[in-house]
C-alpha cells in the first residue's frame, strides 16, 4: 500500500511480454516501457493488465502513480509472468521533496484555473511537477513527500487535519506504522512549505491572535521540523523553497527560517526564491509549463552547486 503522491514501481524484464497487478483504491497510473509512455490507466479496476507486443530482448518497465491520494491508501500488486525478472539498481542519486501543494503537482494539466474537486483530481499529474521533473534530470530516485493544502503550523484556511511536519513521519496518512527505510539516505532534499500557513486571513476561533504569532509559531516550528530532518539526514543538503509569486510574506518568512537555522552554525543548506509563474493551473496553482521552469531554476542551481552531491551515497 502507498499514499504519499510520486510513488513509482520498476522492473527489467526479458521477453515480449509482462503483467502487472492493480489493487483496490482510485489512481491515475502512468505505464512506461524503455522510458516511453505506453499506456495511461484512469481509475483502473481491481485486477492484472498486460504488456504484450515487447521486442525481443531487455525491457524496463515502469509504473508511475501520478495522481494525488489523500482520501485512501491505494495498492499496487508488483509484476509477474515475465521471464527472468529482475530489479533495477537503485541510483547513486536521491532527492527528496516535501511540500504542498505546489510540489504535488496539483492541477497541473488543468487547462483552466476553474476546477471542481473531480477536475483537480484528474488534472493533477505529479510526474510532470517540479519535483519529479527535477529528479528525472539528475538521474537520481525521489520521494515526493506532500500533501496538498498542508502547512508547517496552518493548513489552507485554517482547517484542521494533520500538518506536513506531523504527517511526515509515517507511511501512510493513518499514523498506524513509522516509515523507516535504511536505504533511503538522500544527499538533498527541497522543502516547499509556507503558501497554506499564509495565504489565508486567519479567523475566529484559530490559536493565534495575531499574523506575528502565526509568523513566530511558523519559524520556531519550521525550525524544529528541519532540524529532525537534518537528525535523520546528518550530511544532506537542503534547498528551502519560497513559491511565493507576490514576493511577500512567503518568501520573508522561508528566507528568515534560512537565516535562523544558518546562524545555528548550519552550512549545507539554501534559500532559493522562485518566479516568473502563470499560475494557469487549478485554483491559481503551477501548470506543467510552470511546474518546468520551476524546474529549471532548481536544476540549475543544483548545477551551479556541486557540493551538494559530496555525500556518502557518491564517494569512493
Amino acid at each position: 500500500m502507498r499514499q504519499w503522491p510520486g510513488t513509482y514501481f520498476e522492473t527489467i524484464v526479458n521477453g515480449t511480454e509482462a503483467e502487472f497487478k492493480v489493487g483496490p483504491g482510485d489512481v491515475i497510473l502512468d505505464v512506461l516501457v524503455d522510458g516511453a509512455l505506453a499506456a495511461k490507466l484512469t481509475k483502473p479496476a481491481l485486477g492484472s493488465y498486460a504488456i504484450r507486443g515487447l521486442a525481443p530482448g531487455t525491457h524496463r518497465l515502469r509504473v508511475e502513480v501520478v495522481s494525488e491520494s489523500q482520501s485512501n491508501p491505494t495498492t499496487f500488486g508488483g509484476f509477474f509472468g515475465a521471464r527472468a525478472v529482475s530489479k533495477p539498481m537503485p541510483q547513486l542519486r536521491q532527492i527528496e521533496f516535501i511540500g504542498d501543494s505546489y510540489t504535488v503537482g496539483y492541477g497541473n494539466t488543468s487547462p483552466s484555473r476553474d476546477c471542481t474537486t473531480d477536475q483537480v483530481w484528474l488534472t493533477t499529474d505529479t510526474s510532470q511537477g517540479l519535483a519529479v521533473q527535477t529528479a528525472k534530470r539528475f538521474g537520481a530516485d525521489y520521494q515526493v513527500n506532500a500533501i496538498s493544502g498542508r502547512g508547517i503550523v496552518r493548513n489552507y484556511g485554517g482547517f484542521a487535519a494533520d500538518t506536513l511536519p506531523q504527517a511526515y513521519p509515517f507511511a501512510l496518512f493513518d499514523k498506524r506504522e513509522t516509515y523507516n527505510d535504511p536505504a533511503w539516505r538522500p544527499q538533498l532534499i527541497v522543502v516547499g512549505l509556507g503558501g497554506n500557513d499564509f495565504s489565508t486571513p486567519l479567523h475566529a476561533g484559530e490559536k493565534w491572535k495575531s499574523r506575528d504569532e502565526l509568523r513566530s509559531d511558523y519559524e520556531t516550528s519550521y525550525l524544529e521540523f528541519l532540524k529532525r530532518l537534518r537528525g535523520r539526514n546528518p550530511s544532506a543538503f537542503f534547498i528551502l523553497l519560497s513559491l511565493d509569486n507576490s514576493r511577500g510574506e512567503i518568501e520573508s518568512e522561508v528566507s528568515r527560517v534560512a537565516q535562523l537555522w544558518r546562524s545555528s552554525d548550519e552550512t549545507r543548506v539554501a534559500f532559493l526564491p522562485l518566479y516568473g509563474t502563470a499560475m494557469t493551473g487549478c485554483h491559481w496553482h503551477p501548470s506543467t509549463a510552470d511546474d518546468a521552469l520551476m524546474a529549471k531554476a532548481i536544476g540549475d542551481f543544483i548545477e551551479a552547486h556541486p557540493e551538494i552531491w559530496a555525500s556518502s551515497a557518491e564517494r569512493g
